[in-house]
């Protein structure tokens, strides 16, 4: 069995949530901007959190459940993002790093449903 802290989506969410918690008191500090960075920041560390709790899931739904609720987080993220950089707030460069992390999360989020979905599917038949 695969150690949950030796999963990529795992590392890459972790590294993003300390991106985002830096990114966030900059804001603060900088901007004096303290309600989208509180959003940014509840929602981007929120993406780690559920991915690790998957690995405790009661079952596989469970387990499929944690996962969409990290890619909801995703989302919600980079749709802060999207205000943030649209309002001029932060610059392009920022915003493009801070994105492109995103996707790559959202990518291997999506996969990871997509595959326990198929298993949960195929075990669903094979018990019929």
């Amino acid at each position: 069995m695969v150690n949950h802290h030796d999963s990529i989506t795992f590392q890459k969410t972790k590294r993003f949530a300390v991106k985002i918690i830096r990114f966030s008191n900059t804001l603060i500090a900088e901007k004096k901007e303290y309600i989208i960075s509180r959003q940014v920041l509840r929602s981007g560390t929120a993406i780690g959190a559920n991915t690790r709790e998957c690995w405790n899931a009661q079952s596989k739904a469970d387990f499929i459940s944690k996962l969409s609720i990290a890619l909801k987080e995703a989302d919600e993220t980079q749709y802060w993002l999207e205000i943030l950089v649209e309002s001029e707030m932060i610059d392009q460069a920022c915003f493009e790093e801070l994105n492109s992390d995103l996707k790559e999360i959202i990518a291997l989020l999506t996969a990871s449903i997509k595959t326990a979905k198929l298993n949960l599917n195929k075990e669903k038949n094979s018990n019929l």
